[in-house]
């Protein structure tokens, strides 16, 4: 049992634990783990606890994390304010079939602090924010299709998966990109329904989504794609995007489930997007389960059954539940505009250091983010989309290497994700992971294609 372990002294911990824990895991689980997104190398790292910046594991190693589940633990493990809050909760319970004014107060937070959000629902993660957009826009168009950006992931709706996977040999031309479907068994309609544009391609966004303008009820927008090289996005390109959808009454859905955390108004507003729903998760919660859909009162209607039947019903056994809703305010509450301007300005300090070690070296990589989101590609040049970023069986390789060298060195760095930095770091921590950035580099050769 997990608390036999975690009631062993220190030396007697060891490097198998882990790989005993999976060897328990993959009787009752199909390949060991319930999540197809945990890294294995060979096995997973099972999680003692967290302790703010840092985790220690269950063979008692204490780690940088740069995971932060996903992005999601701005505050790091641990936040004292979200477990005070949290903690006296409990008490009262955990769930109800009625509203609490918790779910208010989180909700006017987020309205105040977001512009495009006049009005929103909760739901319990990102997946579930992403699919109710989609359904809320069809269900005020009238029209059934969507076009999304290729290679960005937004969870595990049909639609929305299409096209986030697609390979060299799967993913057609560049003026007509496949949307590619996620799973085996995927219905011909969820392919016939989706229209995949190439990111920073705004010429293509325009014809593409002109030419299915009559059958697509919104195109939905990742301002910067994770699983697409975590670019951002040319200005002309989101204008085009925008431009089209308003001409043929398309409406514009931003998901921020992950991008979010990109400023104290989310990225939207930091990109100059005026979308007409967004769907946001993650660090809204707290650390706990949650996911939203916002946007302005005229297309949140659809979810309006006050007066009858709503024209799209929306619920959840666990939707609004006042855990997620008080540790999302508190979580919430405390990024002030101070604290996500010392967060960005932590990001600009190592991606400029990042950047510089590079350079010195002329090796053959090059970073990518923003605020307090980055990404390391092993790439010459930065992509500008997903086919772009997309890692050769070489550079995922490199990659990997990489990441097993952050993790001999005491940092979690995620191996082809987007990685992040949360309030609980700090300057030394900053320091931390250039420093075994610049130590990696000089333990490789110099990269082909470039010369001292």
């Amino acid at each position: 049992m997990l608390h036999e372990i975690s009631a062993l002294p220190s030396a007697a911990l060891s490097e198998a634990q882990s790989a005993r824990l999976f060897a328990r895991g993959r009787t009752v689980f199909p390949d060991g783990t319930t999540r197809a997104t945990v890294e294995r190398d060979p096995t997973p790292r099972y999680v003692l606890r967290g302790e703010g910046a840092y985790l220690v594991d269950v063979d008692g190693q204490r780690f940088l994390d740069l995971n932060n589940n996903f992005t999601t633990l701005i505050h790091g493990h641990g936040f004292a304010p979200t477990i005070d809050a949290v903690t006296r909760l409990l008490r009262d319970g955990t769930c109800f079939s009625h509203p609490t004014a918790h779910e208010i107060e989180l909700a006017e937070l987020l309205v105040d602090r977001i512009p495009a959000v006049e009005q929103i629902r909760f739901v319990n993660t990102g997946t579930e924010a992403v699919m109710f957009a989609i359904k809320a826009a069809r269900a005020f168009t009238g029209r059934p299709g969507i076009a999304k950006i290729e290679g960005a992931y937004h969870g595990s709706y049909d639609w929305a998966e299409a096209g986030q996977g697609g390979t060299p040999s799967t993913w057609g031309s560049a003026e007509a990109p496949v949307a590619v479907p996620a799973y085996a068994g995927t219905p011909d309609l969820v392919a016939d329904g989706v229209v995949i544009l190439r990111f920073n391609d705004a010429d293509g966004a325009r014809r593409r989504i002109a030419a299915s303008a009559d059958r697509l009820a919104c195109v939905l927008f990742d301002p910067m794609p994770s699983r697409g090289g975590l670019i951002p996005p040319d200005p002309g390109f989101t204008a085009a995007v925008v431009e089209t959808a308003r001409q043929y009454g398309i409406l514009v859905v931003c998901d921020e489930v992950l991008n979010l955390r990109q400023s104290y108004h989310g990225a939207s507003a930091r990109y100059g997007i005026e979308p007409d729903l967004i769907a946001a998760g993650k660090i809204i919660g707290g650390g706990f389960p949650v996911g939203a859909i916002g946007g302005s009162r005229r297309v949140m209607r659809v979810f309006d059954g006050s007066a009858g039947r709503a024209k799209l019903a929306q619920g959840g056994t666990f939707s609004a539940n006042p855990v997620s809703m008080v540790a999302g305010r508190v979580s919430m509450e405390a990024m002030s505009e101070a604290a996500f301007a010392r967060l960005e300005a932590m990001g600009d300090r190592l991606r400029a250091t990042i950047a510089g070690a590079i350079k010195l070296r002329q090796a053959n990589y090059v970073i990518s983010g923003a605020a307090s989101l980055f990404r390391i590609h092993p790439k010459q040049t930065l992509p500008r989309d997903y086919r772009q970023a997309y890692l050769s069986a070489d550079e995922a390789a490199l990659m990997k290497a990489m990441s097993r060298f952050f993790r001999k060195e005491g940092i979690l760095l995620p191996s082809g994700a987007a990685a992040c930095l949360s309030t609980a770091m700090s300057d030394a921590d900053i320091d931390k992971i250039a420093d075994v950035f610049e130590r990696f580099l000089a333990t490789a050769p110099v990269s082909e294609g470039r010369t001292k």
